[in-house]
């Protein structure tokens, strides 16, 4: 297992009967059906605990414990997601198998998604395989939504659960309902999730206006699988979040405070639907698989100037696996998108669009018992069209290489490398002029090199890794820059009957055009994350269903935003605990109590906005929160 891997998911079992929320990173990696490849030796997955946590949560709360992964951002629809100190936005995101259009309003999250959907969640951090899809400078985010299996007991054709949550700081209620059903090859499940309340409080005891919950969720999927496999599947998902919040949804707010300019009007809502065709048992040489869908984000602003801003992506991949042995396969197809993005206004609409369609294949092998191989290559061929009728094709080719080696019994030594092509990506539509010249803009590059080592002994784990991201001409709006983000990663873990214990530590640094670089500087591709560190730690007493367990997060000084803006970073260190209980005579009903920022710490998380400025006030994280859960499952 990977120190990348190891990050993802935890060490030992926690299995209840009715739950089974495994801890077991075997258990998470078996979904994936190219887990042990080599191209997947960086990838982060979230284990089945880790997402169960996170239901009545968010994002933040999906990825608590990896430090590789940073999510800033005190509320859902201001959350942005870092891999290795890279924006989301530059890694091919995909949900049950869409792509997404990972463009949206700088004050606000592209990437606004609930875990309470989602089964299955993997972060290919860097190189990324050719089959991901396009453009992916930096890597893949691949996310999948549950099923009615997931959610139903052996034997069982109608089920569900019920979810309730409150927070007292912010007095926020959550209660969520999923229903599902499995009758003759036919499937259904049903989904919907509100979340309200009040402002919350920070560390500091300041109230932080328009941080109110307000967010409601709902998903809808069917399929059909016949008996000889062949399944059918449809989803529809779509996240709404209507309301008062920071004048910049990403601010806490402006130094001096701007009276004028406190809260204004959010309309926010992300849609994603999917349909796909596989046979779930196919294994020789056809093994096909279609996947066509559309995904959409709206933001809208009515003040001050009734803005309209809209982000879609049409798209679909076509496919077929060769399963040459058992664990030698090539994947090969082809895929498209059809992406936009439209500013709106009184008077005013500005669009850039692209459309792109790629070739690719990817083969994972096994040559020997200590040998694993992956390479790829994709060849994309890409128009783009800008404000005012600007026109341009560009085209380009992709290659990876991914090397896995074991030592010994429990040393595996690794590397990969990676040269992608990006082409010409989407602006923020909320900044389109249509004074814009495209004359000067070239299509991106990206060159990614990892390599690491892991060493495993009985129930001890421990992993490192080395990372470099090269984005050549990223695109800011009608210039090129060059980014670039570099580091390492450690991780330990350690199972034992019952319990588990794991320390993660990222230390990354990003920079512009060869210098250090502050939040705006590398705004939309990067930001300085520094050293980051996660330790999470639980235990089950024998004989009992009484779990309990904590988590550290911890930042350390970051001093080179000093350099090229007002400020450094402020380390923080915040120490999280719960208590999970299972009644013996209601062994469908799990009860969870946590206090969150134990110690009611001040603090922006590193991945926030803005703290390296003085007129920006970040949007700092709740203080010491408590929350009582219940899921109960009929």
């Amino acid at each position: 297992m990977s120190s990348a891997a190891l990050t993802g998911a935890a060490f030992g079992a926690h299995a209840q009967e009715g739950t089974a929320f495994q801890l077991d990173p075997i258990v998470v990696e078996a979904r994936d059906e190219q887990a042990f490849a080599a191209d997947r030796a960086t990838a982060v997955y979230v284990s089945d605990a880790e997402l169960e946590r996170a239901r009545i949560g968010d994002l933040k709360d999906l990825f608590a414990g990896v430090a590789s992964v940073s999510v800033g951002g005190g509320i859902p629809i201001a959350q942005k997601i870092y891999v290795n100190g890279v924006d989301m936005l530059n890694l091919a995101v995909t949900v049950d198998g869409v792509l997404q259009n990972n463009r949206a309003f700088h004050h606000v999250s592209a990437n606004a998604i609930d875990p309470g959907l989602l089964k299955a969640v993997r972060a290919d951090a860097g190189v990324a395989a050719a089959d991901t899809g396009p453009n992916a400078l930096a890597g893949a985010v691949v996310m999948e939504t549950v099923d009615a299996a997931d959610i139903l007991e052996d034997g069982r054709s109608f089920g569900g659960n019920v979810r309730l949550g409150y927070a007292d700081n912010g007095e926020t209620f959550t209660r969520a309902l999923t229903i599902a059903g499995i009758q003759g090859g036919f499937e259904w499940l049903g989904y919907i999730k509100s979340a309200t309340g009040e402002d919350y409080t920070t560390g500091g005891g300041d109230d932080i206006l328009g941080s109110a919950a307000d967010l409601q969720s709902y998903l809808l999927k069917l399929a059909y699988e016949a008996a000889e496999g062949h399944r059918f599947e449809f989803s529809a998902q779509r996240l709404d979040d209507d309301a008062l919040r920071p004048w910049r949804a990403n601010f806490g707010g402006l130094n001096p405070p701007r009276p004028d300019q406190i809260l204004r009007r959010y309309d926010t809502g992300r849609s994603s639907y999917s349909f796909s065709y596989e046979n779930t048992l196919a294994d020789g040489i056809w093994d096909p698989k279609v996947v066509l869908g559309y995904s959409e984000s709206l933001i809208d602003v009515p003040h001050p100037y009734e803005s309209e801003g809209t982000s879609s992506a049409w798209s679909g991949t076509v496919q077929n696996t060769f399963n040459l042995s058992g664990v030698d396969t090539i994947v090969a197809g082809i895929d498209f998108y059809d992406r936009i993005g439209r500013y709106e206004g009184p008077g005013e609409r500005y669009e850039e669009g692209a459309q792109n369609i790629g070739l690719f294949a990817q083969a994972r092998l096994e040559p020997t018992d200590r040998w694993k191989l992956s390479f790829g290559a994709r060849a994309d061929w890409q128009e783009f069209d800008g404000i005012g009728g600007y026109r341009d094709d560009v085209s380009g080719m992709s290659g990876n290489l991914s090397l896995a080696y074991d030592l010994t019994d429990e040393l595996e030594v690794r590397a990969g490398y990676s040269s992608v092509f990006g082409g010409i990506g989407i602006e923020d539509n909320y900044t389109f002029l249509p004074s814009w010249d495209y004359d000067g803009l070239k299509p991106a590059r990206a060159q990614n090199v990892t390599a690491g080592l892991d060493w495993t002994r009985g129930d001890l784990t421990i992993g490192g890794e080395i990372f470099v991201t090269e984005i050549d001409n990223a695109r800011s709006t009608t210039d090129n820059f060059d980014f670039k983000s570099e580091g390492f990663n450690l991780g330990v873990g350690y199972g034992w009957t019952g319990g588990f214990a794991r320390l993660t530590y990222s230390n990354s640094e990003v920079t512009v055009n060869g210098g250090a670089a502050g939040s705006y500087d590398a705004l939309d591709f990067g930001t300085p994350i520094g050293q980051v560190l996660a330790l999470q730690a639980q235990h089950t007493l024998a004989g009992t269903d009484l779990t309990f367990g904590g988590s550290l997060d911890l930042a350390m000084d970051y001093d080179d935003t000093e350099k090229v803006s007002d400020l450094p970073l402020d380390g923080y260190e915040v120490v999280s605990l719960f208590v999970e209980y299972i009644p013996p005579q209601l062994d469908r009903l799990t009860l969870r109590a946590e206090v969150n920022n134990l110690f009611d710490v001040d603090y922006a998380d590193r991945a926030t906005y803005g703290a390296d400025y003085l007129d920006v006030e970040p949007l700092s994280e709740p203080g010491r929160t408590i929350t009582l859960s219940a899921v109960a499952r009929f």
